[in-house]
């Protein structure tokens, strides 16, 4: 009698297995892929991979003019548009030191709020579809819609705004155009409600993102974490109260910065619900303020060709994700020697090399939509 002995796997039982999660579309907000080590369904290790959509943004900047960037810069971030054309034309008035018309300021304020609004019900309502629950994002669309009407009939787009320019604004408002913002913003508040009972009111809802994925404060200084995912860990930060641009500092008593200390799943969800109805709040604000402007021009006469002179300069701004940065270099031509993007996204999507280690495979889907990213955002 003969005995044989098989092997059963190459000791598959202490052995970690590697992991790729995407890069396919469909699995998460654009094309992102985790390169992450088990141990059975427990994450060991976990490494993002980005650049699937790079596009050389940055590039493309230096062989652009200064009106040609705006296009480019709306583009990073789909969902912030106007944020982000913001920032990049704040760099190029602060090099030329030009004065914005005061009703292009609140005008700019007022849009850069619902944009804020757009952004984050996407969020609110695509982040719990991740976790199984498909109602809100069909209540989220519905408020979407409703802006997205004002912000379409005030700038021809819908996603890709292209209504700032250096030194103000493309156009004037149209006739009654301020009435019908105020009832947007009047009819989705009313249903806001809808994520306070339907998303926190759920068991299921809080029993998958309490106590989830806790980000400590000082991994957010580490990483450079920004935006509502770091005030839900306790840094109390948010460039509209403390350096504040455009019209924030007269809206000091309507601007609220909403912070959690729990650092979890859940807490970055709530800050995220409290920012939209604060975000409601200051649209409101500066409906009342535009009310009772004086008729003006809404942006400066520029030369035919736009030189900025030659220098460096700093621009930042909080947009909808986080704290986006411009670092706009000039020599003196119509385009930029170097401008330099520091989006939100990028920053914030490294912390997952230090929240997935140690948490569940199952848990995983809740963490990565509990950052609120977009991949063009992080891929620039």
């Amino acid at each position: 009698m003969t005995e044989t002995t098989i092997g059963i796997g190459g000791a598959a039982e202490s052995t970690d297995m590697v992991l790729n999660i995407g890069p396919q579309h469909p699995s998460t907000h654009g094309v992102l892929r985790l390169r992450i080590v088990l141990d059975g369904e427990r994450i060991q290790h976990a490494e993002p991979v980005v650049g699937y959509m790079h596009r050389g943004a940055e590039k493309l900047f230096e062989a652009r003019d200064y009106r040609q960037i705006i296009m480019l810069a709306n583009r990073h971030d789909w969902l912030s548009a106007f944020s982000n054309e913001l920032g990049v034309v704040m760099a190029v008035e602060r090099m030329l030191g030009m004065e914005v018309p005061e009703r292009a300021v609140w005008t700019r304020t007022l849009l850069a709020e619902l944009n804020r609004v757009l952004n984050h019900l996407m969020f609110l309502g695509s982040y719990p579809l991740e976790l199984g629950g498909i109602t809100p994002v069909f209540h989220a669309f519905r408020e979407r819609e409703e802006l997205q009407a004002v912000m379409e009939e005030v700038s021809g787009g819908r996603m890709h705004y292209m209504f700032n320019r250096v030194g103000g604004l493309k156009e004037d408002l149209p006739a009654g155009w301020l009435g019908r913002a105020r009832d947007a913003v009047a009819s989705v508040r009313s249903r806001m409600d809808v994520y306070d009972g339907l998303v926190l009111g759920n068991e299921i809802f809080r029993a998958r993102t309490r106590g989830v994925g806790v980000l400590s404060a000082g991994a957010v200084h580490a990483y450079g974490v920004s935006g509502p995912i770091a005030r839900a860990s306790g840094v109390d930060f948010d460039l509209r109260r403390d350096e504040p641009y455009l019209a924030y500092g007269e809206l000091s008593e309507t601007l609220k910065v909403v912070t959690r200390t729990e650092g979890d799943c859940l807490a970055r969800f709530e800050c995220l619900l409290e920012q939209t109805h604060n975000a409601l709040d200051l649209a409101d604000a500066c409906l009342d303020r535009m009310a009772g402007l004086a008729p003006g021009p809404v942006n400066q006469r520029l030369p035919k060709v736009l030189k900025a002179p030659e220098g460096h300069t700093y621009a930042w701004t909080e947009n909808p994700l986080g704290v986006n940065g411009y670092y706009l270099v000039s020599k003196g031509e119509k385009t930029p020697y170097r401008l330099k993007l520091r989006s939100a996204s990028f920053n914030n999507i490294q912390a997952l090399t230090e929240l997935l280690p140690g948490t569940l495979v199952a848990d995983m889907v809740a963490i990565l939509g509990s950052l609120f990213f977009v991949v063009g955002d992080i891929d620039k």
